[in-house]
């Protein structure tokens, strides 16, 4: 009997190990695809609506962003609406960031299940900034005026299993931005999928586009002005309206794809890892990995690291930690995350998120 119970020991740390190792392939897989295709120019700061590529929820954000083949919470309605297709329960998130430059960063989803006929989601992403005085040239103190900037995303989603393994998804979004008189708006989709295989213990493959859609181009009063058309001919208007026709910007396209799963698993005690390949048109391409160590399925501890072998990166590492109530509720499940992230010559960044299940 000792001798039995040995040998699955032995079976088990040989699993783990060789889990591990196939990780690590893939790893360096997508580092030497990213090496070999990267692109020479990283085009940062060419597209609107960069609030879109802002990482949703603690958990995920506390594992690198490294999130799209894990997708198992109400946080995929961001980073991959196909995962929620996986999800049998009705599912909430809401989550707060203090972003960088004292900005806030919210963000509310719910997931509903439908049964054979797929899921629904809603999400409400928004960020906001307080009043800052206007000033010009002529009155750098400020002219009495105060202006203030904000961005939201308002979207619907749908995902459906086509087998117990295979799930898409898709979100349609309204993204608008205002900024003191003057604003745009886009329409986006994005579209994921999720593959739950049975190699290495129960890999997860996730691939994901997002954003989508029409690009952005601010209009609105402060762009109109009044000229004179002629200055050489006497009797002519002093007061004719104008508009100063300003730029369209494409939206933060992006394409990823992700691997997730159970390095170790024994008993009360579960370490995932996961790492995510991500292809901007605004950027170089680049690397997120995580890792999350939970034990009976009570509290877990993360840690990643985010943009891996991007050029004049800031920061990039992660941690955080979260609860789950499940073993104290019986009706309703609440978790409570919290994420820090290193943005090295920028403001740290703190994050908290709160998930119901019911």
């Amino acid at each position: 009997m000792m001798k039995l119970q040995k040998y699955k020991l032995l079976q088990n740390a040989m699993d783990n190990i060789t889990r591990i190792k196939m990780f690590l392939l893939i790893l360096i897989f997508f580092s030497v695809n990213q090496s070999l295709y990267s692109q020479n120019v990283s085009k940062t700061g060419t597209t609107a609506a960069s609030f879109l590529e802002i990482g949703v929820g603690a958990r995920a954000n506390s594992m690198g962003g490294a999130f799209v083949g894990l997708a198992n919470d109400a946080s995929t309605l961001y980073w991959n609406v196909g995962g929620i297709a996986g999800l049998n329960q009705y599912e909430a998130v809401l989550a707060h960031t203090d972003w960088i430059a004292d900005t806030k960063f919210d963000y509310a989803g719910l997931a509903i299940p439908l049964g054979d006929f797929g899921n629904l989601g809603f999400s409400f992403t928004s960020l906001t900034m307080g009043d800052m005085k206007v000033t010009t040239v002529e009155q750098p103190d400020g002219t009495g005026e105060n202006f203030s900037a904000a961005d939201i995303s308002l979207a619907l989603s749908f995902a459906r299993k086509f087998t117990d393994r295979f799930s898409i998804g898709i979100t349609a979004k309204y993204i608008k931005q205002t900024i003191w008189h003057m604003s745009s708006s886009a329409f986006a989709i994005d579209a994921g999928t999720i593959l739950r295989t049975d190699l290495f213990g129960g890999m997860t493959i996730g691939a994901v586009m997002s954003n989508f859609g029409t690009s952005m181009r601010l209009d609105g009063r402060d762009t109109r002005n009044f000229i004179r058309i002629d200055e050489t001919k006497q009797g002519s208007n002093e007061r004719i309206p104008t508009n100063i026709e300003l730029d369209s910007w494409d939206l933060p396209l992006i394409f990823q794809i992700g691997v997730s799963t159970p390095a170790f698993q024994y008993e009360s005690y579960k370490l995932t890892v996961s790492a995510d390949a991500i292809v901007p048109n605004n950027d170089y391409q680049s690397l997120n990995v995580g890792t999350e160590f939970s034990f009976l399925d009570f509290f877990s501890v993360r840690g990643g690291y985010n943009s891996l072998f991007l050029k004049d990166a800031e920061g990039g590492l992660s941690f955080g930690a979260g609860v789950d109530s499940k073993m104290l509720l019986s009706s309703a499940i609440i978790k409570f995350d919290y994420a820090f992230r290193d943005f090295g010559k920028l403001k740290n960044v703190h994050s908290f998120s709160i998930g119901i299940k019911f």
